[in-house]
């Protein structure tokens, strides 16, 4: 592993795939010209609409979505995670996976993770969200990739990371960086995103990379935004803000090394 720059892309993805395509090629051409090498994209990047729209347009939307990934990863010579998108489900009309693809700079796929953790939950704003209505959960954990370049990369998105158990499985697992694509809402992300994350980094020393959604997508769903990037003493090395952007920052194995000889926890563990 190397030092190299990472990049957390945010977006305020809609209903529209292609105008979401577009949007998601501008900011990864930007994220490459600042010179990153591993690059994120949110969950529902590709679609951010009603779940009867996503289920109808299941196919396509993986498809395309899928086509993109590798395209951009080719096209620019980076490593990019497409932090989730509809899958449909074999032989099930009415659900579809929520996908995370890791491509390689040859276009080729090298980790896929179907999100285990469903989101169906009363948000104190009065909006209520029941993503298993429409979301088959997958029933496996996380895969972990191993670059001798990137380091070892551990796959989550979302409401994973209420779940410290999937990531003590990847740190158990060897992670380095860990990835927690997202399209918080904007009600729990101002009290919960930024705690959640750090803690997921402090307690695991690894990298975190979380790409966001950000802004209002259609009707009343509004996102948190605030993509970051986290090194693995806790510390905020980028945030994007509220608008869409990029958060980009350094991924650093002599820091990695650092922190996890001065706080040597990994280690510490009794029961695994």
């Amino acid at each position: 592993m190397k030092s190299y720059l990472a990049a957390a892309i945010q977006m305020t993805s809609t209903p529209d795939l292609e105008k979401n395509l577009t949007q998601a090629e501008e900011w990864i051409e930007i994220a490459v010209r600042r010179g990153a090498e591993l690059i994120g994209l949110p969950e529902n990047f590709a679609f951010l609409g009603r779940e009867e729209e996503k289920l109808a347009q299941a196919d396509a939307i993986a498809t395309k979505a899928e086509k993109f990934l590798k395209t951009m990863a080719q096209r620019f010579q980076v490593t990019i995670l497409g932090g989730g998108f509809p899958v449909p489900v074999k032989g099930e009309a009415t659900k579809a996976y929520n996908t995370a693809l890791l491509v390689d700079p040859s276009g080729i796929e090298i980790s896929r993770y179907e999100k285990v953790h469903l989101f169906d939950v009363n948000v104190p704003d009065g909006n209520t969200y029941r993503e298993s209505k429409t979301v088959m959960a997958g029933n496996a954990l996380p895969p972990i990739y191993v670059s001798d370049k990137l380091g070892s990369l551990g796959l989550s998105i979302c409401y994973d990371v209420r779940f410290p158990e999937i990531y003590r499985h990847l740190s158990l697992k060897g992670a380095d960086v860990l990835f927690v694509p997202a399209a918080f809402t904007a009600m729990t992300g101002k009290d919960h995103w930024k705690v959640l994350l750090r803690a997921r980094a402090i307690e695991n020393t690894c990298y975190v990379i979380a790409p966001a959604q950000t802004g209002n997508h259609y009707e009343r769903r509004y996102t948190y935004g605030h993509a970051m990037i986290i090194d693995p003493w806790g510390v905020i090395l980028a945030d994007a803000g509220e608008q869409t952007g990029l958060a980009i920052a350094e991924i650093n194995p002599i820091r990695l090394e650092q922190v996890r000889r001065q706080m040597p926890s990994l280690q510490h563990r009794i029961f695994t």
